[in-house]
């Protein structure tokens, strides 16, 4: 099973020797044995108690809630991580390092535009009615490698990636229909279906991120691009930048493929919700896809942690954003 996700009003979980049993009104309950979980996504009303949390902790699974208006993360829940702190030293020695952060910026933000470049031309292949906003598209994330190669400093790679992520999201804009009112990136909350996907996506990769790092010893707190910031997990934020033209591609074929369409969302207030049947959908396509993903994260937490500890040569973030 792997991910277990519970998104319906009035769930109960009670433990039952070594499976999680979950309980509804009006339905025979049903377990799961804790030793196949490694992660439980939780949204809505679901009440258990700290024995839950703590044979979940001690199975190594991990937790996150969401919240139920804005598919965002409220609270998360890690099993046991990785017991050499030395590698916590040397990633906060790397913090205060400016100089020795900028090279792994670079390469981490390049690996980004490249997987960019890499959807549009795709969407090009496919969508030669587009072909002027993807071109146009193109150009600008080209032209910014050899740019972000030589940025002088970590200001300037943040404006290289904010400058690829508005180009990037431009051409985007055509390739989905007119009837989902996608302008472009917005959050918080999002306005339109597909911004209401890339939100629920961007934030389940977030929580497959924390989890990684945290696996490999290292802060999920601390990042080498982004910045440290109150309540945000930046190296969680640094390890899924190459993966998110991923998502926006996955979430691209989710309005392509029909398997969404307008009529499996809601709006609440300005908020853009996907629906009940809607989520079931997005959890089920998503559990399919980001398997290799999860173990690009994986890969590239521990490849960073032996870095830090001395136990690898070299390290370029990034340069293995195919993610396969």
């Amino acid at each position: 099973m792997g991910t277990l996700y519970l998104d319906r009003r009035n769930l109960n979980l009670r433990l039952d020797g070594k499976r999680l049993v979950i309980e509804e009104p009006d339905a025979r309950p049903r377990g799961v044995p804790l030793a196949l979980l490694e992660r439980v996504v939780l949204r809505g009303l679901v009440q258990f108690d700290s024995g839950v949390l703590g044979a979940l902790a001690e199975q190594g699974a991990s937790m996150v809630c969401l919240s139920a208006r804005h598919s965002r993360r409220t609270a998360i829940l890690l099993g046991p991580g990785h017991g050499d702190a030395r590698r916590r030293l040397a990633q906060y020695q790397l913090a205060l390092d400016p100089a020795a952060r900028l090279p792994l910026a670079r390469a981490l933000i390049a690996g980004k535009l490249r997987a960019q470049i890499r959807l549009l031309e795709t969407a090009l292949a496919q969508r030669p009615d587009a072909r002027k906003p993807l071109h146009d598209g193109l150009a600008t994330l080209q032209g910014l490698l050899p740019a972000l190669a030589t940025a002088p400093d970590r200001d300037a790679v943040l404006g290289l990636e904010g400058a690829g992520a508005a180009a990037h999201y431009a051409a985007l804009v055509a390739l989905f229909p007119p009837a989902l009112n996608f302008a472009g990136r917005n959050r918080r909350p999002p306005r339109d279906p597909v911004n209401a996907c890339l939100s629920l996506g961007y934030t389940l990769l977030h929580f497959e991120a924390v989890r990684a790092a945290y696996g490999a010893g290292l802060d999920p707190l601390l990042g080498f691009f982004h910045e440290p910031a109150y309540g945000r997990e930046s190296l969680a934020c640094d390890l899924i930048e190459p993966l998110r033209p991923r998502l926006d591609g996955w979430v691209w074929a989710l309005f392509r493929e029909r398997r969404l369409r307008e009529t499996d969302f809601v709006s609440d207030k300005g908020t853009c919700l996907l629906d009940k049947a809607g989520r079931q959908t997005f959890y089920a396509g998503y559990e399919f896809w980001v398997p290799p993903l999860r173990r690009y994260l994986r890969r590239e937490s521990y490849r960073l942690a032996n870095w830090l500890n001395g136990r690898a040569p070299e390290l370029v973030a990034g340069e293995n954003d195919d993610a396969e």
